[in-house]
């Protein structure tokens, strides 16, 4: 594990303007913002998903900011989400950036007139690139590491 003594306060910039687009992604999330959360992306980005584990061939891969806008308007179907960011490794290498992060997700819904709730736990591997002073994302691996689907009770 790095520890950081002495960062600059350029390098110190580019890690929080890194974690806030990692707290961007989820709010956008939460707030049904596909636009916004598209904008996070670079032109030619490259989103993949790995719903088995990180050691299995993705279940799904995107390539363009457009051919998100499925996966990111698919959250509609959630009568509520809750996305909770927790720890997060960043490795800066000038304008490109490497990271690891992982979230809690919430996911509230109706099915066949029972309130559930569905918790996963992720991990996004990522690839970041700074463009005119700002981080994006070029690359994006979600990975489930588990999940659990229960009824909710108020």
């Amino acid at each position: 594990m790095a520890i950081h003594h002495d960062l600059t306060s350029s390098q110190a910039a580019d890690r929080l303007a890194i974690r806030e687009l990692f707290d961007a992604y989820a709010r956008c999330a939460d707030r049904r913002d596909a636009e916004g959360q598209k904008a996070l992306f670079t032109e030619d980005t490259r989103f993949e998903v790995y719903m088995d584990g990180p050691d299995t061939p993705p279940s799904y891969v995107l390539t363009g900011r457009e051919s998100l806008t499925p996966v990111f308007e698919g959250l509609t179907r959630y009568a509520r989400t809750t996305h909770f960011n927790g720890q997060s490794t960043v490795v800066l290498d000038g304008e490109r950036a490497t990271g690891e992060s992982y979230t809690l997700a919430h996911h509230l819904f109706s099915e066949d007139g029972e309130r559930k709730i569905m918790i996963a736990a992720l991990r996004y591997l990522d690839t970041f690139v700074k463009i005119d002073s700002a981080w994006f994302f070029s690359s994006r691996s979600l990975v489930l590491d588990w999940s659990e689907t229960r009824t909710s009770h108020q």
